[in-house]
């Protein structure tokens, strides 16, 4: 036995982080609260669709045409909606490093802040379409900051044999938030005033005051505690999240992984921010992280939320509103599968199903879309319609349980703790830029080829099928430090799930109660 008061694991089995571990209230309110940064993401993303559609907001902020009538030209429209986007981006890359200086949970009730300044500046417009566009602009910084640090502080926070459902609650709670919004906006839609487009904009206040609020009454995460020197605050928080006793053997385990970490980065020179790309295999990861972010834009789901208005028109549902709900209603059910993909299946396994599901889908779309659909009048072609239908929703199953949640939760485990910030701002930003570029050209795009658009998208889901067989290790139920650890040493990802950490050495009896803070990096 060990010093008294301490559970020591049996000697005939392996230290296992998870074996005394439950799944507690704490962790679980930690996760849901966090991940209402992903429902504003989804809200805000999804509401903007019904505004141009809205009577009001195009007499307001639309061009008046010969017949009196208002329209919104590509330009403007994608100019509206993507300078999110472009918000979203400059949040995701200043995120990283603003979370390492004043913590992740203050960095995550600011960027709550800038979203209900964003929110007061759209609502404010009266007839400037450029305001309700800067008003986005601002809203991105807080939205594009979230997407980096929730995801990271669910990952620092969460006990290892939750971790990766709760970073995925991220993607179900934008499925949420776009579904939320789509019926806001069909409640209000037929409103002739500005309460039309104000009202499911000004809800947007509200969330960004629940997540602001509400996280300050949560734990800091236990890693950038550690990092900062506050030791039992780190030890007490894995403890409380994981429901044992801060003296248990598996707190012992992820503490002395911890400072084995930190002890390595202070073996080293002070982190420089073009370590993320010269640090032990840190050029690997980072582009790794970045590729698997573009390519949740690049598997093409805005594409069939582009043209579902289309598909269903044919089988009689005009109604661009009834349309974009059934749509999300899928999307928010298949995500509900998407958690226990993440439970129960490994990641890789699931990003590669999920990848030649959606590329199968896509042939089927595009060329079904392209010879078989009449396009002038889709009623014409009920058949047709039908299969689009079928597909689209077949598609939505599939990056809802795959590549939908899992990309949150891979990117969240891919970095050590002293490069994790400014690596998954540089990869959500990835994920910002394409959702711009996809966003902002489509309309162009589908213009001139119409439905072979279809076939770049499933190019792209054919090349990430092959990134994540040939590069990507299995992270699942591994902890943060071992994921490090087989990266650097270059586990093949073909056989990563098979690895077998070496047993570590038994640590002192008061190795971890008296752990040396002199020893614990300070600046980030």
């Amino acid at each position: 036995m060990g010093q008294k008061g301490r559970v020591e694991p049996p000697t005939h089995q392996p230290l296992d982080e998870t074996a005394h571990q439950k799944i507690t209230a704490l962790a679980c309110f930690l996760g849901l609260v966090a991940s209402i940064g992903g429902f504003m993401f989804g809200y805000v993303s999804g509401q903007i669709s019904g505004f141009f559609l809205m009577d009001n907001y195009a007499e307001r902020f639309g061009e008046e045409q010969s017949d009196g009538s208002f329209t919104f030209t590509a330009a403007r429209q994608g100019t509206i909606v993507g300078l999110l986007c472009v918000g979203c981006l400059i949040g995701s890359l200043i995120s990283g490093s603003m979370s390492d200086i004043i913590g992740r949970r203050l960095t995550i009730s600011s960027s709550a802040l800038f979203t209900m300044i964003g929110t007061i500046i759209e609502i404010s417009s009266e007839k400037q379409w450029a305001q309700f566009a800067v008003g986005r602009l601002v809203t991105g910084l807080g939205i594009g900051s979230l997407s980096v640090v929730v995801p990271m502080y669910q990952s620092e926070s969460s006990p290892a044999i939750i971790r990766g459902i709760l970073v995925a609650t991220y993607q179900l709670f934008i499925t949420l938030g776009i579904w939320t919004a789509e019926m806001v906006n069909w409640g209000t839609e037929s409103n002739q005033t500005s309460a039309s487009w104000r009202v499911p904009n000004g809800l947007g206040f509200l969330w960004a005051l629940i997540l602001g609020g509400g996280i300050l009454f949560l734990p800091e995460s236990p890693r950038y505690a550690y990092r900062k020197g506050r030791v039992e605050e780190a030890r007490n928080t894995i403890a409380r999240l994981a429901g044992v006793a801060p003296d248990d053997y598996s707190v012992t385990k992820q503490m002395d992984e911890i400072r084995a970490k930190q002890e390595e980065e202070k073996a080293g020179a002070d982190t420089k921010w073009h370590e993320i790309f010269t640090g032990p295999r840190m050029l690997y990861r980072t582009l790794l992280g970045m590729t698997l972010q573009a390519g949740q834009q690049l598997t093409g789901a805005n594409f069939f939320f582009y043209f579902g208005t289309t598909a269903f028109s044919s089988t009689g549902i005009s109604n661009s509103y009834v349309t974009q709900i059934i749509l999300g209603s899928v999307n928010v059910a298949c995500t509900f599968g998407g958690l226990w993909v993440v439970a129960k299946c490994g990641r890789r396994k699931a990003l590669m199903v999920g990848g030649l599901w959606m590329m199968m889908c896509f042939f089927v779309y595009a060329f079904v879309g392209h010879f078989a659909l009449d396009q002038e009048n889709p009623m014409n072609s009920p058949k047709a319609g039908s299969v689009l239908i079928a597909f689209s929703c077949l598609f939505i199953a599939a990056f809802a349980t795959t590549w939908g949640p899992l990309v949150w939760a891979v990117v969240a485990e891919l970095y050590p703790a002293q490069y994790r910030g400014r690596c998954m701002a540089l990869a959500t930003a990835a994920n910002w830029f394409w959702n711009f570029m996809i966003s902002f050209f489509t309309r162009f795009i589908t213009d001139a080829i119409d439905y072979l658009y279809g076939l770049v998208f499933a190019g792209c889901c054919a090349a990430l099928v092959a990134i994540v067989f040939f590069f990507l290790i299995e992270s699942k139920d591994r902890t943060l430090e071992e994921i490090d650890t087989m990266y650097v040493q270059h586990v093949n990802p073909i056989k990563s799930s098979s690895w077998v950490a070496d047993k570590p050495e038994k640590s002192g009896s008061d190795r971890h109660d008296n752990t040396d803070t002199e020893g614990v990096e300070h600046s980030s």
